[in-house]
């Protein structure tokens, strides 16, 4: 087993939607230099790709991008590339990340908003499918706003039984939750390296039905996001990606899906999320604390919290105690309640999460006497 005592612990924990806390076997993955053209690291680039493929189960009707920056430039790079001359794209949201898309698409389309605290259900996508000009779909599978958990199945269903290309922001859920991506028939799912599969920032990735990608030369509306431009030059160059890659986070992304691979796939990965998620929502609720939506919905990536009613309580009081003592948490996004987040994937155990709560019960003691 390889020794990473000389790699620093972190100062603290982050308990939030990513990024998140890394092994130190992720973090040492980053400590050596790549070149972008050496077919070394290239070689390393088409091992991601297959590795990708192979945890989601999928046969060679799919294949893999890679893009620069954030999980959003991924979805950026879906969206305007997935559209030819015409087109419609319907977007359904129940929170911010669902709102990014909006922003994000530049061309035809109609945005449906739920509220963040419901899920989008097939009766809202059946009935918003009425409109015979929409050509393509998407929502958030997780949305990190509030942890709620879309019925990612049964919508794909209603998409795919009104023929339209299905697009699946699967950021916070990709490596975490079960996703039988070539049953639904999903044509394009996007993802990022510092979410469930636990690397660290710096690239998204797009899993796209290759018959739907194929289709796609020559229509993207940004040079640098051209989806089809990118899978060409891997696929033609082996690996290599049209501009600088970020090289030491490649590196580490391919360490991470090593441990996802031996911790025993995403199915056991999904169990581990579970249970500290449903620990922390239960430890929680038994110190005060409320959820912010129903339990049927929670997803196992992150849980929303409503602001107690204790007195001299605030969130930067709180935030400040915990990260003195470890952990950091992460602010509520809804603009019509109090909340703040707690996420629990990563490199953590049950008994993190169980330390966390005891640092919460100290913390609740002192501000509710």
């Amino acid at each position: 087993m390889q020794d990473y005592s000389h790699i620093p612990d972190n100062d603290y924990m982050l308990l939030t939607p990513g990024p998140l806390s890394t092994s130190k076997r992720v973090r040492a993955a980053m400590l050596k230099d790549l070149c972008t053209w050496d077919s070394d690291y290239n070689s390393v680039v088409q091992d991601v790709r297959q590795r990708l493929c192979s945890i989601a189960n999928l046969s060679e009707r799919y294949t893999t991008i890679l893009m620069q920056g954030s999980g959003s430039f991924s979805v950026e790079s879906v969206i305007t590339t997935a559209f030819g001359k015409v087109g419609k794209l319907l977007i359904l949201t129940n929170g911010e990340y669902g709102k990014r898309i909006a922003q994000i698409a530049q061309i035809n389309h109609v945005c449906i908003n739920i509220q963040e605290n419901r899920i989008i259900t097939p009766e809202i996508m059946n009935e918003a499918l009425q409109d015979s000009t929409i050509t393509h779909v998407v929502f958030v599978h997780c949305e990190t706003t509030t942890g709620i958990l879309n019925p990612l199945e049964e919508l794909c269903r209603v998409v795919k039984t009104n023929n339209k290309v299905l697009i699946i922001d699967a950021m916070s859920s990709f490596g975490g939750i079960p996703i039988d991506i070539e049953k639904l028939e999903i044509d394009f799912l996007v993802s990022s390296a510092n979410k469930c599969i636990q690397g660290v920032p710096g690239f998204g990735f797009i899993i796209a039905k290759r018959v739907s990608l194929e289709k796609l030369k020559d229509c993207a509306k940004s040079l640098c996001l051209d989806m089809y431009a990118q899978w060409e030059c891997m696929e033609q160059n082996n690996g290599k990606w049209r501009f600088t890659s970020p090289t030491h986070i490649v590196h580490a992304f391919r360490e991470a899906l090593i441990e996802l691979e031996e911790e025993g796939g995403i199915l056991m990965r999904y169990k581990r999320y579970k249970q500290m998620q449903e620990i922390l929502s239960q430890g929680m609720e038994n110190l005060g604390y409320e959820c912010y939506i129903a339990k049927s919905y929670h997803s196992p990536i992150i849980t929303t919290f409503c602001y107690p009613n204790f007195k001299d309580f605030t969130f930067k009081g709180m935030y400040e105690y915990l990260k003195s003592n470890g952990f950091v948490i992460y602010p509520g996004k809804l603009s019509n309640a109090d909340t703040f987040r707690i996420g629990n994937i990563g490199d953590l155990k049950v008994n993190d999460i169980e330390r966390l709560l005891e640092f919460i019960k100290i913390y609740t003691d002192t501000i509710s006497k």
